[in-house]
């Protein structure tokens, strides 16, 4: 209890340093946030650009504000390193390393798995270690655990281990890393007491404690399968609803003015991002553990998953109507970012969209500002973005993002048929707009 008193008091006093493992889209932005708290912090990660450009005072990412990484680094609060030596010197280590889904959307825990060996090889007594990956219940117990009994340390006496899921959510005005409520579970009483102390002072939003890690592990998870299930709901809804000649987008309209009872969710091509795709995925593989199918989230994943098939098969109809061939025709994709007004293309649903027009042997472009370019995973393949959309050179513009910076009444104007999957025209009066 000493030393926990003695690490506490450590963070409140703004002695500790704090290590970050891994300098992306959840990790520098913590780690430009405690470095503005007045913390020394040390950004670690393999990829030899971010750390170059993070020394450098060069933003990367979107909810960084460029000036306050500059400053960061210019006052020398925050420096970035390649080498795992550096957690001797600090006294939180913070991991937030990616942990995607293999190709048998089961979890991929290699990132974790690296990271915590090497943390463990440097690991003094007297750290707090969070682990922030978003990932299933069980892991925090299972794999960042045991490596630091076997080291000799006594998990709550020696060493503290916490699960704090990350809440980013790329281009949200309003909330980012350091006003977003923050909810931590630690292995044990002692470790939730460091934890808690760690967060509410580099953090400017309330901090709520769970009893263990895998009830943090499973809230994370929650939060997001919520949300896939929702929109699976009216991705399903918008399929019916156009077989019955039913405009979705305003039963939708209409649903919102109950002032209780309902949230809205909307349909789309697909969905994409970090989260909603794939951290049901970790759910469902657990579950199997326990003998447990989870049907109801998987068939939401079948639902999500079949929207792009949706969408093709929609332009084809289009097309058709038109006299064109899809084969024959000009198609203009545009928005690539997985949702509007960021540069994130992960997950997104031009990825699955492009490798089915790709099957069709489509001729067909995108335009994304944000994106200039990117590689997709799916086929491995490079793609460009057009330097300058033209919508009256296409047969048919499929809108994939809602960017706020598009002109939506000059392309409609100028284009011949707009398949709208985000009702981002809505403003726009027109026959040429179809609605997904």
């Amino acid at each position: 209890m000493k030393q926990t008193i003695n690490l506490a008091e450590k963070i409140k006093a703004k002695q500790s340093v704090v290590a970050v493992i891994g300098l992306g889209y959840v990790g520098l932005p913590l780690a430009v946030t405690v470095a503005k708290k007045g913390f020394k912090v040390i950004g670690i990660d393999v990829n030899t650009k971010n750390i170059e450009s993070v020394n450098a005072g060069k933003n990367y990412i979107g909810d960084v504000d460029d000036a306050d990484l500059e400053s960061c680094v210019k006052n020398g609060y925050l420096h970035a390193s390649n080498d795992y030596s550096n957690i001797k010197n600090a006294d939180v280590v913070v991991i937030a390393v990616p942990s995607p889904l293999d190709k048998y959307h089961q979890p991929d825990m290699k990132y974790i798995i690296s990271a915590i060996t090497s943390i463990v090889e440097n690991l003094t007594e007297d750290t707090l270690v969070v682990l922030e990956s978003t990932t299933y219940p069980g892991t925090t117990h299972e794999i960042i655990v045991p490596p630091i009994v076997k080291k000799g340390f006594v998990v709550g006496e020696t060493v503290y281990v916490a699960f704090s899921p990350e809440r980013v959510d790329p281009g949200n005005k309003d909330f980012k890393t350091n006003n977003t409520p923050k909810v931590i579970g630690g292995e044990t009483a002692n470790c939730n007491i460091v934890a808690k102390a760690f967060y509410e002072n580099v953090l400017d939003s309330n901090v709520h404690l769970v009893s263990s890690p895998a009830v943090a592990e499973m809230e994370k998870i929650f939060e997001n399968t919520f949300r896939n299930i929702n929109i699976a709901l009216s991705n399903e809804m918008t399929i019916l609803c156009e077989r019955m000649g039913i405009n979705f987008w305003e039963v939708i309209d209409a649903a919102k003015t109950k002032p209780y009872g309902f949230m809205a969710f909307y349909p789309g091509p697909g969905v994409g991002g970090h989260c909603i795709p794939i951290d049901p995925f970790y759910l469902t593989w657990k579950a199997r553990e326990y003998s447990y199918h989870t049907r109801m989230i998987e068939l939401a994943g079948e639902i999500n998953m079949e929207m792009p098939n949706f969408v093709l098969n929609k332009a084809i109809r289009l097309l058709n109507q038109s006299g064109k061939a899809l084969s024959e025709a000009k198609v203009l994709l545009l928005g690539a970012a997985y949702k509007k007004d960021i540069e994130d293309v992960r997950e997104s649903p031009i990825q699955n969209l492009m490798v089915l027009l790709e099957e069709w042997n489509a001729n067909f472009d995108y335009y994304d500002p944000w994106i200039p370019s990117f590689k997709n995973p799916l086929n491995q393949k490079s793609y460009t973005s057009t330097k300058q959309a033209n919508p009256q050179d296409y047969d048919i513009v499929i809108i994939m993002t809602d960017h706020s910076d598009f002109n939506y009444e000059e392309i409609v104007g100028k284009a011949k048929i707009v398949l709208d999957t985000r009702n981002a025209a809505k403003n726009v009066k027109s026959d040429k707009i179809v609605l997904l």
